[in-house]
């Protein structure tokens, strides 16, 4: 809530109490999304399970096709072989909005309003049972809830068909499905320029330029042949627009909604699609080239040769699979750019590459006048074959780096990712210039001016980069390097620790944490602060150091408590005061970690037993202070004595100064609002 300050003369009791009357309203168990859950009857043995999230307004529902940080929405079905099978996997069927998140470095899907998730299942045997759990969260533009699990159990043996309200939701639900679980209309038109620009870039190639005068000539017919010669061209560039939009077609059917999860998040669709990038590039650099059987090259040339719309039908055929060692690599990065984006995306894709590819033909086509023009071939088409090469490797590292982000492995952290791209990029810029040659390259006599522009803007791109290496946040490329936090070298962080704990301490050194705090090895605090994950450590080491408790409510997918550590407690006054004056306490409500069966705790709230660290965490918020959202800050002392009234999000640093010294303030008067333990 913004203060606008629009009556600045009220009273400030009238303030105090509209403080409290707010803290109040955000004090409650939330639940923004509302499940329902029921089975359609497909055939004999076939059924659709279909579950309904309706969200309230101004919250959001994750989708299945992001990692998990955030969590995504996830389905898990009890395994019984012997009894049904999984058909596919669950779909979504609802309008996705898709956004660039800046604290997670990543796209991020999400619904409003209401989504549904329809899972098929074949039966082996009558009566069957299906069980499992959905696990969720929603967010708003404050908050974030913790991942909770929703149990589901769908009786069979009961559904003898759908009634016609059911009917009428699967219907509506598929009829609003726009977007198709690609994204929003921005982003696909935002994805369509770029194949488009693609099909640009595939002209400009040795193996597809020089045919645009060989193919034009096909049809410059003259007197009574010309009107039908001119439309022959307009079918010419229809019949290749129609093959490569085939193409996406056929990769969306092999594809589907159902796999954009799998190739989004997991190692080996990721580490194939950065080795079709390096093959493909290796490609244009000359090694080797990729091409189709000669044999069926050689028979679509000769169909060519027939009448009618079959002529140039096949005249189109023959032109794609000729240039195929060219445009391959770039077709193939447009495929590859799109196998995520599940049905509509391909099409799309294969659309603006081919509308691209087939307008200069269809044009010199129509006016054959302008080949007198066009400018002849030469060295300069390899030039540019080049370069996409290194383009081509520089963007296949995403995909390795994706991978590697995802499982840990830790061998594209940020520095070596800038390193090779630095590299390839001033290899580039060398090429440019004539210093560096492939085997089918021109000598370069002269540096032309277009040359020179562009070895100056690669040459700039890797001065930009360097400072990267050293901790530079380089904003531009935030969407294709690793996380700065897997960078091993940063100056800047090494600077504001040593003046935070100087400068800001008044020349002090921090105290240190009473005892290795558990969970270490994979839960950490912003900013080099030190601090505790586990409630008992936190109490003991207050009791001992005679400090208060900032209490962090947090999780790994709360995109708000990432802002709040960006901009509030980065700032030196924040620091200096959760530094020296309080024990730290993060709890993470989404944390996967399994505890020990002696550390599972039975929750008083809904009476399941607890046993993971996030639902532990999680459970302590609900039943000690009745919220469940996320930022969510408390100052207690090591009684379990709550000093003040807790605080959400809230951007405005000075309002959380306050909060921490009133916090101070009334530990050391012996103040408190109530105890945790007596509620």
């Amino acid at each position: 809530m913004k203060n606008n300050h629009i009556f600045p003369r009220l009273h400030w009791m009238l303030f105090g109490l509209l403080m409290i009357l707010t803290t109040g309203v955000s004090a409650q168990i939330l639940t923004p999304t509302k499940w329902t859950y029921y089975a359609e009857k497909v055939s004999n043995n076939e059924y659709n399970l279909v579950f309904k999230a309706t969200i309230d307004q101004g919250w959001h529902l994750y989708s299945q096709d992001i990692p998990q940080a955030p969590p995504a929405t996830t389905f898990k079905f009890e395994k019984d072989s012997t009894a049904y099978q999984l058909i596919g996997k669950v779909k979504e069927l609802g309008n996705v909005i898709q956004e660039y998140d800046k604290n997670f470095q990543m796209e991020l899907k999400f619904y409003t309003d209401s989504v549904s998730f329809v899972q098929k299942v074949k039966l082996l045997k009558p009566g069957v049972t299906v069980k499992g759990a959905v696990n969720f969260m929603s967010c708003d533009n404050t908050q974030c809830l913790p991942p909770t699990d929703l149990d589901f159990s769908f009786d069979l043996g009961k559904v003898s068909k759908t009634s016609t309200q059911e009917q009428a939701k699967i219907v509506t639900a598929q009829s609003n499905d726009n977007s198709d679980i690609t994204g929003t209309k921005k982003t696909l038109w935002g994805f369509f320029i770029f194949a488009f620009l693609g099909g640009l870039l595939a002209i400009l190639t040795p193996c597809v330029f020089p045919m645009i005068p060989m193919t034009v000539s096909f049809f410059m017919k003259e007197g009574k042949e010309k009107a039908k010669g001119k439309f022959q061209a307009v079918f010419f560039g229809l019949s290749i627009i129609l093959i490569y939009t085939f193409v996406g077609s056929v990769l969306s059917v092999i594809a589907g909604p159902d796999i954009a999860n799998f190739l989004s998040t997991h190692w080996l669709p990721n580490i194939l699609f950065f080795l079709i990038f390096v093959i493909f590039a290796f490609s244009f650099f000359g090694m080797f080239e990729i091409t189709l059987p000669h044999w069926m090259v050689n028979k679509t040339d000769q169909k060519a040769d027939k009448g009618g719309f079959w002529g140039p039908l096949f005249m189109a055929l023959t032109l794609v699979l000729v240039s195929f060692s060219c445009t391959g690599p770039i077709v193939g990065s447009v495929l590859v750019a799109s196998a995520g984006g599940a049905v509509i995306k391909p099409i799309v894709g294969m659309l603006g590459f081919s509308l691209a590819f087939a307008l200069p033909f269809t044009l010199f086509a129509l006016f054959p006048s302008w080949l007198n023009n066009l400018p002849k071939s030469g060295g300069w088409l390899n030039s540019v074959k080049v370069v996409l090469g290194f383009l081509e490797l520089a963007l296949g590292l995403k995909f390795l780096s994706i991978a590697d982000q995802t499982y840990h492995w830790h061998i594209l952290d940020r520095e070596v990712y800038l390193a090779l791209w630095i590299v390839i990029f001033f290899l580039m810029g060398l090429y440019l210039l004539g210093k560096l040659k492939f085997a089918h390259d021109d000598d370069v006599k002269h540096v032309t001016v277009p040359r020179l522009v562009l070895s100056i803007l690669t040459f700039s791109f890797v001065v930009y980069m360097i400072p990267g290496m050293f901790g530079a946040p380089l904003k531009a490329l935030a969407g294709y390097l690793p996380p700065q936090t897997t960078l091993d070298f940063d100056v800047n962080k090494i600077i504001r620790q040593n003046l935070e704990t100087y400068a800001i301490g008044g020349g002090k050194q921090p105290v240190e944490v009473c005892q290795t705090p558990k969970y270490h090895e994979f839960l950490h605090l912003p900013h080099g602060l030190k601090g505790y994950f586990d409630y008992k450590q936190a109490v003991a080491c207050a009791r001992e150091q005679n400090k208060p408790i900032f209490i962090d409510f947090t999780g790994h997918g709360c995109v708000n408590c990432r802002e709040m550590e960006a901009n509030v407690w980065s700032d030196p006054k924040v620091l200096k005061i959760l530094r020296n004056d309080y024990v730290i306490l993060a709890l993470y409500v989404d944390d996967k970690y399994e505890l020990p069966k002696s550390e599972w705790v039975k929750s008083t709230y809904d009476g399941k037993w607890k046993k993971t660290l996030g639902k532990v965490d999680a459970d302590f918020q609900i039943t000690k202070f009745g919220v469940n959202a996320q930022p969510f800050y408390v100052l207690m002392d090591a009684k379990g004595d709550v000093l003040t009234q807790p605080k959400a999000y809230d951007l405005n640093v000075d309002h959380f100064v306050d909060f921490l010294e009133q916090g101070l303030k009334n530990f050391k008067d012996g103040t408190k609002l109530y105890n945790i333990n007596n509620k």
